[in-house]
């Protein structure tokens, strides 16, 4: 992964052109794993939550998440604040609102934002039909599926057993399917990478590279400091967690899409010893609200603008613009480019700095998501554990074990035939 994403850097650098047209190689191993992310979060759902008889933790662990979600959202907000109002990165740019002019893509980032509303975003929570939720690849929707058949699965009783053994099996297939695409994450990431830097350039990244360097340094400190702290309570090591998902590190850093590490995020969770039924709720939740790295960037682009435009905001309009993002930043799953959509649609909703000043960010912002992806990544990796330390269902000193290569993963596969028929012999 390491060597393809040095390699596409430097195609998309000597021969942009080239680095331009690899683009397909980068969004068709995004697809082959989007297309299956629905029937993971359904089946590991099902499976986690009927297969152990856990209906009742359902609303607790949904609280405990949605309460953890909200601390670091808005810590993230803060962090980013923080940073721009210390080092003041856009002052004497001294921009003109009036020479700048919103271009077309833009555009189609405000209009975006101003067509996902809440209301809306709580209204497509629920699917037009069953099989739609998985046609349209909706996380929500799905997420929303999967609880209510658990819970169908639970009143039914022993006369659904059978259903719950189904969908075990069909997940064993379904990872066996990404552990096939998975061969292809360094072609992919390659492609992405070489696109890239073909299409932005490097000429395009140095008008703006403090910037870029800015909000990465700040990224990584929030990543390890503030992620840190949250492993120290949980008992566990930051740098031994980012070490134990490198593979997926890498790959959100050459895709700049962390969306498609889903499924293998999943089951790593629950080889540490996460259990099924919270890393099937915490997961797909977070990715719509738990965008860590989205806020972080919100309040450091917004500040940034600001500056640049020489608006000097108040302690207090800083602090009502925190409030609104923290709306706002909620229900971004599904949205390309969701930290720039919501970005454009506050900013022009609220009226308090101009919406044209997205344009001062417009031709780094590929370079600034990937950060927003790596940093949203922490986030889902500590959501998970850290629920379940907080149910007192994770064995940390055992976790740090399996982390570090010193005793094997928790099993998390559905046993192989033979092994199931011995199983079953035993147990007759």
């Amino acid at each position: 992964m390491a060597v393809a994403i040095v390699l596409g850097a430097l195609v998309g650098i000597l021969f942009p052109a080239v680095g331009t047209g690899l683009a397909p190689l980068g969004t068709s191993f995004i697809g082959l794993i989007q297309m299956l992310i629905a029937p993971v979060i359904f089946c590991t759902i099902v499976a986690g939550i009927a297969g152990a008889g856990e209906l009742a933790s359902v609303g607790r662990i949904g609280v405990k998440a949605f309460v953890y979600f909200e601390v670091m959202t808005t810590l993230a907000l803060a962090t980013g604040l923080l940073v721009i109002n210390v080092l003041k990165p856009g002052a004497g740019m001294n921009a003109d609102a009036s020479e700048l002019k919103l271009n077309d893509a833009a555009q189609s980032y405000v209009q975006a934002g101003e067509n996902n509303s809440m209301l809306d975003f709580f209204l497509n929570i629920i699917p037009h039909s069953f099989v739609g939720a998985f046609s349209d690849n909706n996380v929500l929707q799905v997420l929303l599926l999967a609880v209510l058949t658990a819970i169908a699965i639970g009143i039914a009783g022993p006369k659904a057993d059978g259903i719950v053994a189904a969908v075990e099996k069909l997940n064993a297939v379904i990872f066996g399917i990404i552990k096939i695409i998975m061969y292809l994450a360094p072609l992919g990431a390659f492609g992405a990478m070489a696109y890239t830097t073909g299409k932005f350039g490097v000429a395009t990244l140095l008008s703006l590279g403090w910037v870029v360097l800015l909000f990465w340094l700040t990224g990584i400190a929030f990543a390890v400091l503030a992620f840190g702290a949250v492993a120290r309570i949980c008992g566990l090591r930051i740098l031994v967690i980012y070490r134990y998902f490198k593979e997926e590190i890498l790959i959100t850093l050459g895709t700049s899409n962390y969306e498609a590490v889903m499924p293998q995020l999943m089951r790593k969770l629950e080889a540490i010893g996460c259990p099924k039924s919270v890393v099937g709720l915490v997961v797909p939740s977070g990715y719509a609200f738990n965008g860590d790295g989205v806020c972080l960037y919100l309040g450091f682009a917004s500040l940034f603008i600001a500056q640049a435009f020489g608006i000097d905001m108040t302690i207090w309009q800083q602090v009502g613009l925190l409030a609104v993002f923290m709306l706002t930043s909620k229900g971004s799953a599904g949205v390309a480019g969701a930290g720039f959509v919501i970005l454009a649609a506050t900013l022009s909703t609220t009226g308090s700095v101009p919406v044209v000043g997205i344009m001062l960010l417009l031709g780094v912002d590929r370079f600034l998501s990937t950060m927003r992806g790596l940093v949203s990544l922490a986030g889902q990796m500590m959501g998970s554990i850290v629920v379940s330390s907080w149910e007192k269902r994770l064995d940390a000193p055992r976790a740090l074990r399996i982390m570090r290569g010193q005793e094997s993963p928790i099993e998390t596969e559905v046993p192989s035939p033979k092994k199931l028929s011995e199983l079953n012999a035993a147990q007759a």
